[in-house]
């Protein structure tokens, strides 16, 4: 059975129930969904979903970073959204974000997130050889 790490950083906000920031396995590291929490205060930031994106994905590169990754070696992504009318703005945002060959996606509606967040992403990423 392959060992499983628990990846931790002060960098992201701290898990608000009983899960991981991120768990490592071999060479993937899979990262929980991030949502426009502020590291620091615990408190969502951002009044639109450009700014709410913006954070999320800020947080989740503070996981991957944690956990020997980054945002370059992010495979496939999962965003939720609480309304698909703020598709266009969200895309516009995370496209800044991956811009050499971007991850595979899927993105879905859902009726709410924690802390009423406008959207939620999470990852699956590589980790490079550690040595």
């Amino acid at each position: 059975m392959a060992d499983r790490e628990r990846i931790t950083t002060n960098e992201a906000p701290g898990a608000i129930g009983p899960y991981s920031q991120a768990i490592a396995t071999g060479d993937l590291l899979f990262a929980s969904g991030q949502v426009a929490l502020d590291p620091a205060s615990g408190q969502l930031t951002g009044e639109d979903i450009r700014d709410q994106t913006r954070r999320a994905l800020e947080n989740l590169s503070a996981v991957l970073q944690a956990g020997g990754s980054s945002l370059a070696n992010v495979v496939k992504t999962t965003v939720y959204l609480t309304s698909m009318s703020n598709f266009a703005a969200m895309n516009e945002i995370y496209g800044g974000f991956f811009t050499d060959t971007p991850p595979a996606r899927t993105t879905v509606a859902v009726a709410a997130l924690p802390r009423d967040a406008l959207v939620e992403i999470e990852a699956i990423a590589l980790r490079p050889a550690r040595g």
